[in-house]
């Protein structure tokens, strides 16, 4: 707890519980433990290779010790690391820390051994770093981000089909307009928000390893009659990447750049419907299921705030305002390499985990609400201006002169009522079908195919 206490970030300290799947993920120890799998991965895939012939292929059982070295890298083990970069004869490089780590660990196996100085060879640091990034993303991406935002829309659908029939005043401009229903609206951004997870599921992360201007210089002078780009886009795509045949000394980090654009549009599409519960509950169209114990104002002790909702619209912009920065960074780099890029992309954990607390507190607020039909339908009662437009439509159709202009005449400015309505209907001279569809309309009734769009999501 003193830990949490003290912490610097809100993410380790007030909103830890909720970013934990994270944590192995893009912390430090998450970094260097990809990176350890890349450095064996490729030690492996070297060892594969006929043309290499200095490096003996190993035994199944030599094989599965060196990947136990990765797979069951702990925390204890990246410490080690730490020490190795960081100690009092430190390196004061972290990718050839995690080098010399795995050196440490090789000595003591007498098969693995000769194998040492093929640990990172031809490598440059950024061939390990991109690589482990693109692991990262891929874990954080398939076990953490997209389950939560599809769990978001999950329950929003299930929303939007039990609120697929509830009429609801719409506010175009904060007016009153023509009338949806509650299901259609939340229907709106289930649709929207599964198109944007869409796009965050249809990025290509990308890899290299190319070596330190992408051209694999040291690769064909040690080895030159092995098809080095062949080679590097089997090792990529082994590692479930995709391979980028075109670089500098860095992979350019446009896939990070894409994946942080999509990932801020869901969180922007969800901070529109943040706002818009928000006034929903204001307005008394949501009430919010009460927590014992749990206090609303420190002062007025009625007040049940819509916390959760203001929760994720913070957290949603602080996320968002990291991935607009990764958009507009990480893809560029002065000529062949500079290290801006590597201190920002310490910051992917932290725009995602903004992204997770935000997606949990949405979660939470949604379970919360629950819908207030009277109030509802009170609003719309009081609104029969609002068949003003279906009135005036069916005057078009039958060639009535001026309908919008006498419409306009009849309510703006004007209180309308059913009667008034009714009486203003009855004056027409429309075939008696049409003026019976009209006679029956009401304000909750003139939906359009709300309910039926709401149920189709």
């Amino acid at each position: 707890m003193s830990d949490a206490l003290t912490a610097l970030s809100p993410l380790d300290g007030r909103y830890a519980g909720k970013v934990n799947a994270l944590r192995p993920i893009f912390s430090e120890y998450g970094l260097i433990k990809a990176r350890v799998k890349v450095e064996v991965e490729w030690l492996l895939a070297l060892a594969s290779e006929p043309g290499i012939t200095e490096l003996a292929p190993f035994s199944a059982a030599a094989s599965a010790r060196l990947r136990q070295l990765a797979d069951g890298f702990s925390v204890e083990d990246a410490a080690r690391v730490k020490e190795i970069e960081s100690g009092p004869k430190g390196t004061n490089h972290d990718v050839k820390a995690v080098e010399y780590f795995i050196k440490e660990r090789l000595k003591a196996d007498d098969e693995l051994r000769p194998a040492l100085e093929f640990v990172h060879f031809a490598c440059t640091s950024e061939d390990i770093n991109n690589l482990s990034y693109g692991l990262m993303l891929s874990a954080a991406r398939r076990d953490v981000v997209l389950p939560a935002y599809q769990s978001i829309a999950n329950s929003l659908r299930q929303l939007a089909h039990a609120q697929a029939a509830q009429p609801m005043l719409s506010r175009t401009h904060g007016q009153t307009a023509s009338p949806t229903t509650l299901g259609k609206e939340i229907a709106n951004v289930v649709a929207r928000l599964e198109r944007q997870i869409r796009q965050i599921a249809a990025v290509e992360i990308t890899g290299k390893i190319n070596g330190a201007v992408g051209n694999y210089n040291a690769h064909i002078i040690s080895y030159p009659n092995v098809n080095w780009p062949a080679f590097a886009q089997k090792f990529v795509e082994s590692l479930g990447l995709i391979f980028n045949p075109f670089t500098t000394q860095i992979e350019p980090h446009d896939n990070v750049a894409e994946i942080g654009d999509a990932a801020r549009r869901a969180n922007t599409v969800l901070v529109d419907f943040s706002r818009d519960v928000w006034g929903y509950i204001s307005l008394g169209y949501f009430k919010q299921k009460l927590k014992e114990g749990e206090v609303g104002s420190s002062t007025m002790p009625h007040k049940v705030n819509p916390i959760d909702f203001e929760n994720a619209e913070g957290n949603f912009g602080l996320a968002n305002a990291l991935f607009e920065h990764f958009s507009a960074k990480l893809p560029i780099s002065r000529w062949q390499r500079d290290l801006t890029d590597s201190t920002v992309l310490r910051a992917l954990g932290t725009a995602f985990g903004h992204s997770q607390v935000a997606l949990e507190s949405l979660a939470k607020g949604i379970g919360k609400l629950e819908v207030n039909p009277q109030r509802l339908n009170d609003d719309l009662d009081a609104a029969w201006e609002v068949l003003a437009e279906a009135v005036q439509t069916v005057m078009r159709r039958y060639g009535l002169p001026n309908p919008y202009e006498q419409l306009k005449a009849l309510t703006r400015g004007h209180g309308i009522t059913a009667d008034s309505m009714h009486a203003f209907i009855e004056a027409l001279e429309l075939p008696e079908d049409a003026k019976q569809r009209l006679r029956v309309l009401t304000p909750g009734s003139y939906i359009g195919l709300a309910e039926s769009l709401a149920r189709s999501i």
